[in-house]
């Protein structure tokens, strides 16, 4: 400290305030309120570990009937604000009540607008202008919120396509493109495989400039993709894994937006998803018969037995191989089915928990009546067996073709389930082979084929069959973290670097 010449103490060094970034994460789903897939987790878990780093983050979400369902049936807090939000769409004015709720410490916002908001489903089974337009409400109606909250973001984070007209309008509306230059935008790509296609007259009414229907906007090949125009106008892009974040810059990942996202590149980074521990951890798991941590696995058996029993099984100490997830081409349910008579016939016994596709699910449930001591197939979900297959298992089945970031080998790692995986995206970031590390955690293939699948199976069983070495490959895996403390700090840096510019 110095002496000024008035005697007022001087500071050396300037003194500044630390920057605590508002970031507003809008989206269709956030479990547990609404969930339809993984995309729903992370909007759960993220912002609450972005709250922990100091970040001043919050969600919005549509007010579904499930939503407001599971509020009640989880005794949330709920309140209703005094001013609504309203937003012009197809020459009409649409309104919504703004509630509020706190998730995990995490505020979130609720559109309530029943007239929109009423799909059980959340997603159309086939997008058209009519079924498109919640989505465009939810986007605009976030650049409204602050009016109805008091609350002004700096950042608006969104996800996938149902949110990309969000940015979208930041460019190329006619009325918020003037909110373009104080705010930013960043876009997380939770699977490509999904873009918001529309044909070209679903923008009339949105209150877009027609420029943003060019080859540098939101058309594409004569239509409207919803995606393409989030990716052009948003300030920074990420994947849900590092991996995924140039696999989606190829012609075989970018599912035909490789060019657009190529051209992006300098604003993309990949940031692996996190697992929530506090959700998924065998020590404290209230739906497993029995906890078990490392260096004490005697719960692992006691849950295994408990799910032999579940499935009306006896013990023959073959070991467990088991899928969770959607029963669709994606997770390499295809390549599963065609090599099941091979994996069985190695002295495993497989149990698969999903649903998806019609013809998958009945072809699984024909060879569980072909093999039923030694294929258990329950088409459906059910959580609490869901939670006994990661921790009843020895190894889990996870063929994908395709995986942005992946969560069930996540889960299986820290459940002691070692995980048999495809090298693509997430799976191949997170997983190391047990043959090419004295660290592995698992076991890897490349080529998406049946063979390929009974080959890695039989890798893995030729240490199985070794049990003192099998036991320092399930320490491997549960010993590794990976919470979401270190995303969160991934995002926190990404959040003040875009405040910086």
């Amino acid at each position: 400290m110095t002496q000024g010449m008035e005697g007022i103490v001087l500071a050396e060094k300037p003194l500044f305030l630390p920057i605590r970034p508002r970031v507003l994460h809008v989206a269709p789903e956030m479990a547990p309120l609404a969930k339809m897939g993984g995309l729903g987790d992370v909007v759960q878990a993220l912002p609450k570990a972005l709250r922990q780093t100091g970040v001043d983050c919050r969600v919005l979400l549509p007010a579904y009937p499930c939503v407001l369902g599971n509020i009640e049936k989880n005794q949330l807090p709920l309140t209703r604000l005094r001013s609504t939000v309203n937003v012009a769409l197809r020459w009409r004015v649409y309104s919504a009540h703004v509630l509020r709720t706190v998730l995990d410490g995490v505020p979130v916002y609720l559109l309530e607008q029943p007239e929109l908001f009423s799909n059980p489903s959340i997603y159309p089974m086939d997008l058209d202008e009519a079924l498109a337009l919640p989505f465009a409400f939810l986007s605009l109606a976030a650049l409204e919120l602050a009016s109805s909250t008091r609350w002004h973001p700096q950042i608006y984070h969104v996800h996938d396509w149902p949110t990309s007209l969000l940015p979208a309008a930041l460019r190329w509306h006619r009325h918020y493109r003037q909110m373009g230059l104080g705010v930013d935008t960043v876009l997380t790509l939770h699977n490509m495989a999904h873009h918001g296609i529309l044909p070209e007259q679903s923008l009339e009414g949105l209150g877009f400039d027609p420029a943003s229907f060019g080859v540098d906007g939101l058309e594409f090949y004569g239509q409207v993709n919803l995606l393409k125009g989030g990716l052009l106008a948003s300030d920074a892009i990420t994947t849900v894994s590092p991996r995924y974040s140039w696999e989606i810059q190829t012609l075989q990942g970018g599912m035909g937006l490789d060019g657009v996202l190529a051209s992006c590149r300098g604003k993309i980074q990949g940031i692996l998803n996190g697992l929530d521990y506090t959700v998924w951890s065998p020590e404290t798991d209230p739906l497993l018969p029995a906890p078990y941590r490392v260096g004490d696995l005697s719960g692992k058996a006691l849950c295994r037995k408990a799910l032999l029993q579940a499935c009306g099984w006896e013990e023959n100490d073959r070991p467990l191989l088991v899928f969770v997830g959607r029963l669709v081409e994606q997770k390499g349910v295809d390549i599963l089915l065609a090599a099941m008579e091979d994996l069985l016939s190695l002295g495993t016994r497989v149990l698969i928990l999903g649903s998806g596709h019609p013809i998958y699910e009945r072809a699984l449930q024909e060879e569980s009546r072909r093999y039923q001591d030694l294929l258990h197939v329950h088409a459906g979900y059910d959580e609490t067996l869901a939670h006994l297959l990661y921790a009843g298992g020895d190894m889990l089945l996870m063929p994908s073709l395709f995986e942005p970031c992946g969560l069930s080998q996540l889960i299986a790692l820290r459940y002691g389930t070692v995980p048999l995986v495809r090298a693509v995206g997430g799976l191949a970031d997170t997983i190391i082979d047990v043959d090419g590390s004295p660290d592995g955690n698992g076991f890897l293939f490349s080529d998406y084929t049946p063979h390929e699948l009974r080959r890695v199976v039989e890798r893995a069983l030729s240490h199985w069959r070794d049990r003192e070495q099998w036991k320092i490959i399930v320490r491997h895996g549960m010993e590794q973290d990976f919470s979401w403390k270190h995303s969160a700090e991934t995002y926190k840096a990404l959040y003040l670097k875009l405040l910086g510019n």
